[in-house]
């Protein structure tokens, strides 16, 4: 069966494929190829620049060109030549050499992935690929997400709203208080996820540059490697390593999208909550339909759609970051078929967050249903009255209004005037606990 949308395994490729089409960009077989070219060329180019050998102007123009406009057919014709080589690498190496025979340099061949080994090109170009996804995809939309956020906690910073802890009714807030706390935490972790630096391995066989050495004893290798990796490609590089890179860095990048996909998920459960109890409506599309069974319905779709895809992403990521820093001695293989796993958590994530989005997009207010919760629950004032009477050294405060409230199905406003009538304090007292209401009971915080 032909690969299209409808017969793709995954539905990353099949159903969302418009979602995550982006990230082909990023972590396709024609990416990692694209990245590994890059690579191998900017490690030529820099060795000409070492004066290890003259590069003339119009052979560098022509590697420049085959790097800029680098196709698919060109992906493809590697693949060809990773069919007879068996090695994804080695086929790159040999594709270059035929540009470099194109280019009218052929003498020049044997300084494409000189001292090289293999994970020398995949260690940074999967770093690289996945800096480039993080700078240019992840990280704005998640910027995206956050100033959605924060504009809708403007627009409902005055409603009051109930609190609920442990599921009961709690002190009153404000929808736009609650809001931000989910700017905040997103915020807290992007700083956390921003400060990890993006590792790459460059050095030889087993990491000391020995093939590098033997051929060119005089030369500082390790510097010369740290300028490469660190100036050229803008990664860094790790100055101890075996064949392959640590993956730490990388699993730490990895447990932080997790606590962003944690805090996502509770506010997915959060919005989902407060749509079943009527705080929000959704605006409906004509020609939609909420329910194959009951006509009337309109499902929070877009919220369980994000959560279901941010949990397939967190079970990816956990093992990804549990497996890849572990490895046998100098290096085994099993970090490479991993490794080319490391788009398809990104890819859930970013179906996830555009769902975020459509659904944060379709919400509208029904703050009559949120001013009826609170009327409905005076008691939750008992915390305000039993504080002031603490203020005015009141005998027991606690215990009269637990007395009060605690199990009684029946507190309204009636009874909180009620008792506070009963109470033998001042007028002027009196007056100021009466004016408490649960709605206007919400308390201070920053502002945003």
């Amino acid at each position: 069966m032909e690969l299209t949308a409808l017969s793709a395994i995954s539905p990353v490729d099949g159903r969302y494929r418009k979602q995550a089409a982006h990230l082909d960009n990023y972590f396709s077989e024609y990416a990692l190829i694209r990245y590994r070219v890059l690579v191998e060329i900017e490690y030529f180019f820099f060795l000409a620049g070492k004066k290890f050998f003259k590069l003339p102007q119009k052979a560098r123009l022509h590697l420049q060109k085959v790097l800029e406009q680098f196709s698919m057919e060109d992906a493809q014709h590697i693949k060809e030549i990773e069919a007879i080589t068996n090695h994804d690498v080695k086929a790159v190496e040999y594709f270059l050499k035929e540009q470099l025979d194109k280019a009218g340099i052929p003498e020049l061949k044997e300084w494409i992935h000189f001292g090289l080994t293999s994970q020398d090109i995949n260690n940074t170009s999967i770093p690289l690929s996945w800096k480039h996804c993080m700078e240019h995809e992840y990280l704005p939309a998640l910027v995206n997400l956050q100033h959605t956020l924060t504009q809708l906690a403007k627009q409902w910073k005055t409603v009051s709203m109930l609190a609920r802890t442990h599921g009961q009714p709690a002190s009153p807030t404000s929808l736009g208080k609650e809001i931000m706390v989910f700017v905040e935490r997103i915020s807290n972790q992007v700083a956390l996820f921003s400060a990890i630096p993006y590792a790459a391995k460059f050095g030889g066989a087993t990491g000391n540059f020995n093939a590098h050495h033997v051929a060119f004893p005089k030369k500082n290798w390790v510097s010369l490697g740290n300028e490469f990796v660190d100036q050229t490609l803008g990664l860094q590089r790790m100055q101890f390593t075996t064949q392959i890179e640590h993956y730490d860095n990388l699993a730490a990048h990895f447990d932080a999208i997790k606590r962003i996909n944690n805090i996502l998920v509770d506010l997915c459960r959060d919005i989902w909550t407060y749509i079943s109890m009527d705080y929000f409506k959704q605006r409906t599309k004509k020609g939609e339909v909420g329910s194959s069974a009951m006509p009337h319905k309109v499902n929070p779709i877009d919220f369980e759609n994000a959560e279901g895809n941010l949990g397939i992403a967190n079970a990816l990521l956990e093992h990804l970051s549990a497996k890849l820093p572990v490895s046998r001695l100098q290096r085994d293989l099993t970090d490479s078929t991993v490794l080319r796993n490391i788009g398809v958590p990104v890819a859930h994530i970013t179906i996830a967050l555009k769902s975020l989005e459509k659904g944060l997009g379709k919400l509208v207010l029904n703050e009559a249903a949120l001013q009826q919760d609170l009327e409905n629950n005076w008691a939750v004032v008992a915390e305000a009255i039993q504080t002031i009477l603490r203020r005015e050294n009141y005998p027991n405060p606690y215990e009269a209004l637990k007395d009060l409230t605690r199990g009684n199905a029946k507190i309204d406003k009636k009874a909180i005037h009620s008792f506070i009538a009963s109470l033998k304090i001042s007028a002027e007292l009196k007056k100021e606990l009466k004016e408490i209401t649960p709605s206007g009971y919400t308390g201070v915080h920053p502002s945003f």
